[in-house]
């Protein structure tokens, strides 16, 4: 047997804090849905924690890190990436984070960390995977790649009490639109919900897939808008979540080994800018296209300019990333920065060797879209625009997410070169 607990600790702000995520969306949170939570397992001296937050910085994830009571290098930070939560990165997103909500986010995975560590007991794990639940749809492509994958894993006690259950699944948790102005974690709080209520006493885990492009059937262009939609409504997240709950729980299981490692590597990635105008210049026709737009387009422009303005001198220069892993008993759980594209989750996947691999991303960190090689020729918004509103000084370069694979490869194979899959 090996020791795990799991904690689940409240991380909601008081209303009144502008929520993340949709440029249309100005006015500030006019209370709760349900909790924003941060949510931990730990198992031995390893663990993960993920945050109903849009993402994380990446000084943030490696503070938490750095004062959780594990190894450092043994601990993977993740978010949900729903869009109904408050602004969650510094210098991020087009406006200030509270700082005060930034602690909260902190604290709150260093506790449940705490908590999940010192609650740890002898117990089993168990995976298996879920049918796919038909909810995503790849947002750029109609016949796009999607990752359809639902797995599960289950951590019991000696007694055969259920401590914790973790799923993931590769969609964006944006149900909810620009006009929802109550805090909530999407989708994925319906997920955890059914999965607790069929598990009594566990603490239920939901990490979002390599979902950059994959979505419950809109374009990222659907939400610049405040009109309300009645495909994205508290109801439809409920049927979605309940589906993917459903998957998780129908999937088999297979008793995991007692081995449990970690590993990471770190990898500087090359930021471009795919402008091909001088910023300055950009900005005045940005500027004189404010003054003719629609209030949304003109919310969107206001974030342009000012991402001109401050980068006009700046080189893209690089970003630091850092992939993780975990190995569970032979479960591969690997996690990658930024919205990540289903065709690189998938490469990754495939290297997992048929094992109930947890494929994440929105992990270590979140600087925004790395598309794959294939997908720049298409050019839109996560390719071409999207880092103006982030606030990154430029889009990540062709091969980014491809280095991102490799990494998360190179750690598969020397954690698994000789040793079986889970069956």
């Amino acid at each position: 047997m090996i020791l795990a607990g799991a904690a689940c600790v409240d991380i909601t702000p008081a209303a009144g804090l502008n929520l993340a995520g949709f440029a249309a969306r100005t006015q500030p949170a006019t209370g709760m849905h349900d909790p924003l939570t941060a949510r931990a397992i730990t198992v031995e001296d390893t663990a993960i924690v993920v945050l109903d937050i849009i993402g994380l910085h990446e000084e943030m994830a490696a503070r938490i890190r750095e004062r959780s009571p594990l190894p450092d290098d043994n601990v993977i930070v993740a978010a949900t990436h729903t869009h109904g939560a408050p602004i969650s990165m510094q210098g991020r997103l087009g406006h200030a984070a509270d700082p005060g909500f930034l602690r909260r986010i902190e604290d709150g995975a260093v506790e449940a960390l705490r908590m999940a560590y010192e609650s740890r007991r002898p117990a089993t794990i168990a995976a298996g995977m879920g049918a796919d639940p038909g909810v995503a749809w790849n947002r750029r492509h109609a016949d796009g790649p999607l990752d359809r994958s639902v797995p599960v894993l289950r951590i019991r006690d000696a007694g055969g009490a259920c401590i914790a259950v973790m799923a993931s699944y590769a969609c964006h948790p944006v149900v909810l639109a620009a006009d929802n102005l109550l805090m909530t974690a999407d989708y994925p709080h319906f997920v955890r919900e059914a999965l607790e209520a069929a598990h009594p006493g566990a603490v239920a885990l939901f990490l979002t897939g390599c979902a950059g492009d994959a979505n419950t059937g809109h374009t990222a262009q659907a939400s610049w808008t405040l009109a309300a939609n009645s495909a994205r409504t508290f109801a439809t997240a409920e049927r979605l979540g309940n589906r993917v709950a459903a998957a998780a729980l129908e999937a088999g299981e297979a008793a995991a080994s007692d081995a449990v490692g970690a590993a990471h590597r770190e990898l500087d990635l090359a930021l471009t800018r795919l402008e091909t105008e001088p910023l300055p210049e950009l900005a005045e026709r940005w500027r004189a296209e404010r003054e003719q737009a629609e209030p949304v387009r003109a919310i969107l422009l206001e974030h342009w300019i000012a991402w001109a303005e401050r980068n006009r001198d700046v080189v893209p220069g690089h970003w630091r990333a850092r992939v993780s892993m975990l190995d569970w008993g032979g479960i591969p759980i690997l996690a990658m920065p930024g919205e990540i594209f289903s065709e690189t989750g998938l490469s990754v996947r495939n290297a997992c060797g048929g094992r109930p691999a947890f494929v994440l991303a929105y992990a270590e960190g979140t600087p925004g879209y790395i598309p794959p090689r294939s997908e720049f020729p298409f050019g839109g918004y996560e390719v071409e625009e999207a880092h103006r509103f982030i606030g990154m000084p430029g889009t990540f370069a062709p091969g980014s997410a491809e280095a991102l694979a490799a990494a998360a490869q190179s750690m598969l194979g020397e954690r698994y070169l000789t040793t079986q899959p889970v069956a």
